[in-house]
Formats: C-alpha cells, sequence, structure tokens
C-alpha cells in the first residue's frame, strides 16, 4: 500500500486549532505529541513542531525521527530538491548551523514565502508563512 501525503496532511488539518494553554496549565493534545519522541510526559510549554510531525506521520503508519528536535527531520526519508505538497520542511532558526529549527508540512508559496502546516507556530497548529532563505532541506518518507 502507497500512502499519499494526503492520509497524513487530512491528519495534520484535522489538528488545526491545537494550542499551548497559560501558563500554570497544560493542553493534553500536545502531550501526546510528545508520546512520539524522547520527550515524553513533557508538557506544552516545550517546543513542539517536531512532536507534532512526529504524531501526524505515525497516525498512518509512517515511523518518524523520534526526536523532539526539530533538525532530527534532515537525517530522515528520502531528500527532494523542491517542496511538494506535503513534504517535511526543516528550517532554521537564528543560526544556519545551530541546533535550534522548526520542522513543518509543505502547503505552497504564496508572495515570496513559503506556508506551512505545523504545530507550535504561533503556539498553535495553524498555516504560517516563512522565509524561503531559511529552509535547510526537504524531506518526503522513505520508498520501502
Amino acid at each position: 500500500m502507497t500512502v499519499g501525503s494526503d492520509t497524513w496532511m487530512n491528519v495534520a488539518y484535522g489538528e488545526l486549532g491545537v494550542k499551548s494553554f497559560p501558563k500554570g496549565s497544560s493542553n493534553p493534545r500536545i502531550t501526546e505529541y510528545h508520546q512520539r519522541t524522547n520527550i515524553q510526559g513533557y508538557d506544552d510549554k516545550a517546543a513542539w513542531c517536531s512532536s507534532f510531525a512526529n504524531w501526524v506521520i505515525a497516525q498512518v503508519g509512517i515511523t518518524g525521527t523520534g526526536s523532539a528536535f526539530a533538525r532530527s527531520w534532515l537525517d530522515w526519508g528520502d531528500v527532494i530538491d523542491a517542496p511538494k505538497q506535503g513534504c517535511i520542511v526543516i528550517l532554521e532558526r537564528e543560526d544556519p548551523k545551530g541546533w535550534q529549527g522548526h520542522v513543518g508540512f509543505y502547503l505552497r508559496t504564496e508572495n515570496d514565502h513559503i506556508v506551512l502546516l505545523g504545530g507550535n507556530q504561533l503556539n498553535e497548529v495553524c498555516e504560517h508563512h516563512y522565509d524561503p532563505l531559511t529552509v535547510l532541506g526537504f524531506r518526503w518518507p522513505a520508498k520501502p
């Protein structure tokens, strides 16, 4: 069986609006996202973009990185040269050679920006735009 991006994107879209709770409380759904990573049990105050991506693809039977670090996706799946609907996009944050990053699912290019659907974008699951100069890579699930 071939699993297409429409399958995991349907899952991702189903999570639109999930957001971090105010200080002193935590969204249990985000804690559930962390269960697929090396930060199981953490609350929604920990960065959760990679946890969200791991959770989404696991829902359709694909193994993710198991890591809460966004840049872990640079070693996952197959490299693709140009974005396509639903691919994993890995972005730098602050320093191209640093450890920080962001990860989300590619939707489209709009007004010289890429638009991703991801978790922990403005503290929620939503669409958000990014500068394409911050892209570190595009990934697609590895072929069996």
